[in-house]
């Protein structure tokens, strides 16, 4: 048991009983290597609540109808790190391979749905904007329609006032960062109004079917580093949802470290001059 300065104690079985719970409501699994990380956080929920014991607070956390509170704590265990252009080679790989073969199939007047998910505080979903005004050509002859999505609440909120640090833009090129960028203060900038309002940012969590019913008909996602964090069994539920909000044909980017051939069997790989990426297969060919 760890007995910390604000005298609570966790147990091993309060410890176990909350990794559980947080799993069943999130499909975020901590393990043991990561319970001095978790309950740091969870003693600062219990204090700032003022909660007696840990056993009071999982009580309220369980049973509180609105909810709120899981969120908060969702918001506190999920971490969010990104800066713009990260991983760039995918955007690349969006305007110069994937996007060409998705326009072959489209009918004229259609839209392109983007996703990105975890969007966390808008630093993607904004550098598939700016990469697609900047470096498609295509990008005036069609409509395009890209979506943030994350399960915290919080993150969302920064990145609809799209409000950055310089750290945040720093492998942006100087004219971009110029041309995007407002200055607001010592070191923070706002991203133009024109981008802001081009972005639509929701809450979603990837492994409730439900919610995920909503999104359909993406033709490209970008969901990368999330799925570490899942175990087996929520990361093929994660990955069966993904299937289907995708059009046949569609594309899915991953993280650098992640495989979507050791998860499941049901997007082939296509490899591209600048990225492997993971593709729904047309109709014919399933």
């Amino acid at each position: 048991m760890l007995k910390t300065e604000f005298e609570v104690i966790i147990s091993d079985t309060d410890f176990e009983r909350f990794v559980e719970f947080f799993y069943r409501k999130s499909g975020i699994y901590f393990d043991k290597s990561k319970r001095y990380f978790v309950e740091r956080r969870l003693i600062e929920r219990i204090k700032s609540g003022e909660f007696s014991s840990f056993k009071n607070y999982f009580l309220f956390l369980r049973y509180q109808d609105s909810g709120r509170e899981l969120q908060e704590l969702i918001n506190t265990l999920t971490i969010n790190e990104t800066y713009f252009f990260r991983e760039e080679y995918q955007f690349k790989c969006m305007v110069n391979s994937m996007l060409p073969e998705i326009i072959s199939r489209k009918k004229p007047g259609s839209t392109i749905k983007i996703w990105s998910i975890p969007s966390s505080s808008g630093e993607e979903p904004y550098s598939i904007c700016i990469y697609l005004l900047e470096y498609w050509k295509d990008i005036d002859k069609w409509d395009v329609e890209v979506i943030g999505s994350d399960i915290d609440t919080s993150v969302i909120e920064k990145a609809r006032k799209g409000i950055y640090s310089k750290r945040s833009l720093d492998t942006l090129p100087k004219d971009i960062f110029q041309k995007y960028f407002n200055h607001i203060s010592d070191g923070t900038f706002q991203i133009s109004d024109e981008l802001r309002e081009s972005i639509r940012f929701t809450i979603v969590n990837i492994v409730d079917e439900t919610e995920m019913k909503k999104y359909r008909g993406f033709d490209i996602i970008f969901c990368r580093n999330l799925l570490i964090y899942f175990d087996d069994l929520s990361r093929k539920l994660a990955v069966e949802n993904l299937y289907d909000a995708l059009n046949p044909g569609g594309f899915i980017c991953l993280g650098h470290s992640e495989s979507m051939s050791r998860i499941s069997p049901l997007f082939k790989i296509r490899k591209f001059p600048e990225a492997i990426v993971y593709q729904k297969p047309l109709e014919e060919e399933e």
